[in-house]
């Protein structure tokens, strides 16, 4: 692989010259981008401490960081690195870095890297400084700030005179360059010392800079909207979203997991021949973190014994049930008294009695989550569906609306929270109409329109994006006075209280490019995939992809008789993609759109070493799972799976 780095060390002499009057310095070296990714350090930053050693030089501290020009990274990074007592920091890396350091540090910043004599590039991070990788670097003269692409003439011998408050007179919007540079230099008491410097003439066969600097604006405001990276995948909702909901034909036959939940999977306790009824429980839950099992129909018990689970991707215990065809009710199944009038710890427990569990994918159970250890202040529904082609909750929030609120109030009393968010991304502008009116007046409850990107519905995320509070590394939504639900989940507490219905059902999406009638369905809970898939006409041809999920976070079905589970949201059929992953290139991009600020590269490459503390050590275990960086990756390298192997490896970890 070419070597196709960004910055080269400035020759010996010219360090020698650039540190003959300065000490005190505290050096940032940019671990080279877009090069064959290795995990040993570059040479680079070493070669320079011992030069400033032999130079007599003090040197209070050095960093290596990856991507020096991402500014979100390296800013968090930089809050505590810098020592006391630094007079100058020192910065090994293209123009973007020693703008970015500039603009963070306060003090005065000096490149290393880049001679006169050596056209180098820049890097790509999504930066809102530019780089014109013109191998004149003038950050050293201006307090690493470019007068090359933030002065709209790109003047180098100072101001034109044209400036009017601060503004460019070519470019009203933007800040005059120049007087940046003179406020700056004035503050590190620096400005005598550049206007000593002789006037310099700019050579302008340079490449025309623009086009990068609108793309790079254009990305960065859509990748830092509300928070910290993310992507914009094609949505491609337009196949289901506009379908009513339609009750599915009830199954003949019910496969019903014992897991489908997070924790301790539940213990049948019903038995080969027995008669049961739909809304009897089946699976009591076997510890705190568990949830009891209902039956989706009425009918018998055929058999008890592993299945094929969809997303464990193994046989796991369940009862399969043949139904009689005639729904008959269990004698359970009777509406309770309105939540105005039950206890906190009787909604609690009649949400514990229906099995209910977060239905947005995770499957936590939903009475632990609702009886947080530290007091909430708010509840966030997550209406945003981000993840692309599914409609299950849009559809949801439009005809289930008045469900939705009543089950909101219930939680709301349950927690003591005294505000609940209804979050509906912006691509749903008819939901967010409807509940609007709906909670028009109601003093504690409103609606939040997020802009969509993705994975907005993310706890840790959304939290972020709605109430600009982050949860700490291994904490929960608690920690910051915050539980979050799902659409359904609430739905389903809805259901579980005025009907009495433990959670035997819910809605889901078929759809996707290769699905012949795309549809959304209310579904029982142990349907056959297949059956769904077949009832919507099947797939326009035979080899394609069929996922449990949305195309981002969903789990690839090689099996299709599977049964639809509690957080079955949907079932997608896309094409097959047979892309050969490739070498890490070190693109940077993966790190660009991690909503969680983390480093996926290095997942990969200590995943292929089995360098588990490696990994632990990065903090692997704040990962989401959230398949960004895999979406992002340039090399097409399969990130989560080796991100999940990771994570397992992590937990066996002494």
């Amino acid at each position: 692989m070419e070597n196709y780095t960004k910055y080269k060390l400035k020759e010996h002499d010219e360090l020698v010259s650039l540190l003959a009057d300065k000490d005190n310095l505290f050096v940032i070296a940019c671990n080279k981008c877009f090069k064959e990714f290795e995990t040993v350090d570059e040479p680079d930053c070493d070669e320079f401490l011992k030069l400033a050693a032999e130079q007599g030089k003090t040197v209070t501290g050095s960093a290596k960081v990856d991507f020096v020009c991402n500014k979100v990274q390296t800013e968090r990074k930089m809050q505590d690195m810098i020592p006391e007592g630094t007079e100058n920091i020192v910065v090994i890396s293209c123009g973007l870095g020693v703008q970015t350091v500039a603009e963070l540090s306060g003090k005065a910043t000096y490149a290393a890297a880049n001679t006169l004599n050596y056209r180098g590039h820049h890097g790509m991070a999504l930066t809102k400084k530019s780089c014109d990788a013109c191998a004149q670097c003038y950050l050293n003269l201006t307090g690493g700030i470019c007068p090359i692409v933030d002065c709209s003439k790109s003047l180098v011998n100072g101001q034109c005179g044209g400036a009017k408050d601060g503004k460019c007179e070519v470019n009203p919007e933007k800040d005059c360059a120049w007087e940046k540079i003179n406020k700056k230099l004035e503050e590190q008491g620096r400005l005598k010392e550049f206007l000593a410097q002789p006037v310099q003439i700019r050579d302008y066969s340079k490449t025309d800079v623009e086009v990068i600097k609108k793309y790079v604006k254009e990305i960065r405001e859509e990748r830092c909207a509300g928070y910290y990276g993310g992507v914009h995948p094609s949505e491609h909702k337009e196949y289901s979203e506009h379908l009513a909901l339609q009750k599915f034909p009830d199954p003949k036959t019910v496969v019903i997991q014992m897991s489908q939940h997070l924790g301790a999977p539940a213990n049948p306790i019903v038995q080969v021949g027995d008669h049961v009824k739909v809304g009897q429980k089946i699976g009591e839950a076997a510890g705190f973190i568990s949830a009891p099992v209902h039956s989706s129909v009425s009918g018998t018990v055929v058999a008890i014994e592993p299945r094929m689970h969809a997303t464990r991707g193994c046989e796991m215990t369940a009862v399969v049930i043949e139904s009689d065809g005639k729904n008959e009710l269990h004698e359970s199944v009777k509406p309770h008294p309105s939540y105005e009038e039950l206890t906190p710890d009787e909604i609690i427990e009649i949400i514990k009695e229906a099995g209910i569990v977060g239905m947005g994918g995770a499957g936590f159970p939903t009475c632990v989550k609702l009886k947080p250890a530290k007091p909430v202040d708010t509840i966030l529904l997550n209406g945003c569906e981000c993840e692309p082609m599914l409609t299950a909750d849009h559809r949801v929030l439009l005809e289930f609306a008045d469900d939705i609120i009543y089950g909101l109030k219930a939680i709301l009393k349950t927690t003591g929270a005294e505000k609940g968010l209804i979050v509906i991304e912006d691509n749903k502008p008819d939901a967010i109409e409807h509940l609007q009116a709906k909670v028009a007046d109601i003093d504690n409850i409103d609606v939040f329109v997020a802009k969509t990107k993705y994975p907005q519905g993310a706890e840790k995320t959304l939290i972020k994006r709605v109430m600009g509070r982050i949860v700490p590394n291994g904490g929960l939504p608690a920690d910051v006075g915050v539980v979050v639900s799902n659409i359904s989940t609430v739905k389903a507490i809805s259901d579980a209280i005025q009907k009495g219905m433990p959670l035997i059902e819910r809605v889901a999406t078929v759809t996707g490019p290769k699905i012949k009638n795309p549809g959304n369905f209310i579904v029982k809970i142990g349907t056959n995939v297949k059956e769904l898939i077949d009832y919507c006409g099947g797939t326009t041809e035979e080899d394609v992809l069929i996922k449990m999920g949305g195309p981002m976070m969903g789990f690839a079905l090689d099996d299709l008789n599977v049964p639809m589970m509690k957080g079955s949201n949907g079932i997608i059929a896309i094409d097959t993609d047979e892309t050969e992953p490739v070498a890490c290139i070190k693109c940077g991009r993966c790190v660009d759109v991690c909503p969680m600020e983390l480093s996926p590269l290095y997942f990969a490459k200590y995943a292929d070493e089995q360098n588990w503390q490696g990994m632990k050590d990065m903090n692997v275990m704040n990962c989401v799972e959230c398949r960004c960086c895999e979406f992002i990756c340039s090399s097409k390298i399969p990130l989560v799976s080796k991100i999940k192997a990771g994570k397992l490896a992590v937990r066996e970890l002494k």
